[in-house]
């Protein structure tokens, strides 16, 4: 496939802003949108994004950005409507924040590692003027736990809250381990509950450690079970069985069917 030039872009980007004012004002749909309702839609594109992206479907990865696309544009009318901001303010911010962001190019900062760059992305962001006032205040709230859990470890780290040697995690993940099981001895439900945050805790900081990204791995499990789950159920399904009826030892059998198929 051919590269797009510039003036091509540009005018993709138009064609895409003139559509959106036409739906915005000639919808009966579009037209009564704001950022409340249009909010959860928003989510549910991102993650379809994301199933493209684990996927590596391009063509579903290109239709899903272009609805992504589409979403901000939409914020970007809203904003105008209001008089606060804008597409063009939009861009000029995310540009400025870039360039600001990147010393090491558009500035005499010195940085020649991955490493070196994601240290001072964090420290830099704590000097904008509406930047993040605090460490950890730049991890939104609304993130799912996991992945929330994995970048305030991260950001704890570029301040150096960190274990010297990536090796001491596992004493910290084994007491974790051991706490949890003391309360689920005790029968606390509420501090077994507790426990065992702590315990999801220790094991993502070290998946942080050894490199791993903890979400990645965890849907990669998610699949393979799926897939393992899925052969499970239309095997017994053409034996004329039901799962409900089949007791474990028969369930085994047919899972490690699936292993020895590489599924």
């Amino acid at each position: 496939m051919d590269k797009h030039t510039r003036e091509e872009a540009e005018k993709a980007f138009g064609r895409l802003l003139d559509i959106m004012d036409t739906l915005r004002e000639k919808c009966p749909w579009d037209s009564k949108q704001t950022n409340q309702s249009l909010k959860s839609n928003t989510i549910e594109e991102v993650y379809e994004l994301v199933d493209a992206l684990t996927e590596e479907n391009d063509h579903e990865i290109c239709k899903e950005l272009g609805d992504v696309l589409m979403h901000i544009v939409f914020y970007s009318i809203f904003g105008r409507e209001k008089g606060t901001f804008d597409i063009v303010d939009v861009c000029d911010k995310v540009c400025d924040k870039l360039k600001f962001r990147h010393p090491h190019i558009y500035g005499n900062v010195v940085a020649t590692t991955p490493q070196q760059i994601e240290d001072n992305w964090e420290q830099i962001k704590q000097k904008e003027k509406d930047g993040n006032k605090t460490v950890l205040s730049g991890v939104p709230k609304a993130l799912p736990s996991l992945i929330k859990a994995y970048r305030i470890q991260d950001k704890a780290r570029h301040v150096g809250f960190d274990w010297k040697q990536k090796e001491q995690v596992w004493v910290k993940v084994k007491e974790e381990i051991s706490e949890f099981e003391a309360e689920i001895s005790n029968m606390d439900e509420d501090k077994a509950e507790a426990e065992f945050g702590d315990v999801l805790f220790s094991l993502i900081n070290a998946a942080r450690l050894y490199n791993i990204n903890p979400d990645n791995a965890l849907e990669r499990t998610n699949r393979k079970f799926i897939r393992r789950f899925n052969y499970l159920e239309s095997k017994t399904i053409a034996q004329g069985k039901k799962l409900k009826d089949m007791n474990l030892s028969e369930m085994d059998q047919i899972w490690n069917e699936a292993k020895e198929h590489n599924l």
